[in-house]
């Protein structure tokens, strides 16, 4: 039986909850770039079903900052999806600031496993600086989905090699991810 991910492109594409901007790129335009890519690897695989939260790069999920993540939620829960992987790009006022972390609700489980390895896996095949799995239980997207729940930030835009990376090879972020998917699933 298929393994069911909802695959988030964090942030909508204008308006409420428009993501990060840097070195004259939308944070929101890497995360649906990087998750269609992403998608692709999955649906090649016949271990995975895949579902995105937006389709296109125009769709805007929800009216408000607090509607556009219950959407993504409510895609997850409602499905249900097995794991939620929420994509991102971090940003900082501190140009120097860069680096790839995952965010996971709880520092145990299988989301905090899963984190590990997509972490191992985008450190090592991107050459990103390591900033390590962390927990943030007030984030909406892992507080209040029912599987295990990801939240990647790839890199900081706000930082010239850090958005070089993400913007000239989302591919490389996306394979890196699922290699680090087939790492945990031992496929």
């Amino acid at each position: 039986m298929a393994i069911k991910v909802v695959i988030d492109a964090g942030h909508n594409p204008q308006g409420v909850n428009a993501g990060a901007e840097g070195n004259g790129l939308r944070e929101q335009d890497i995360n649906y770039a990087v998750a269609q890519e992403l998608a692709a690897l999955l649906r090649a695989d016949p271990n995975f079903e895949v579902r995105l939260t937006r389709n296109t790069p125009t769709e805007v999920l929800g009216t408000t900052n607090a509607s556009s993540l219950q959407q993504r939620v409510q895609i997850a829960n409602s499905w249900p999806a097995d794991y939620f992987i929420s994509i991102h790009a971090n940003a900082s006022t501190n140009p120097e600031a860069n680096g790839t972390e995952v965010y996971t609700y709880r520092n145990t489980g299988a989301a905090h496993e899963l984190a590990e390895e997509i972490q191992e896996a985008i450190v090592e095949e991107m050459q990103m600086k390591d900033l390590g799995v962390k927990t943030n239980p007030s984030l909406y997207v892992l507080r209040r989905t029912t599987m295990p729940a990801v939240l990647v930030e790839l890199g900081f835009i706000t930082n010239r090699e850090d958005a070089r990376k993400m913007s000239e090879n989302p591919e490389g972020f996306a394979r890196a991810i699922y290699n680090g998917m087939l790492d945990y699933f031992d496929l």
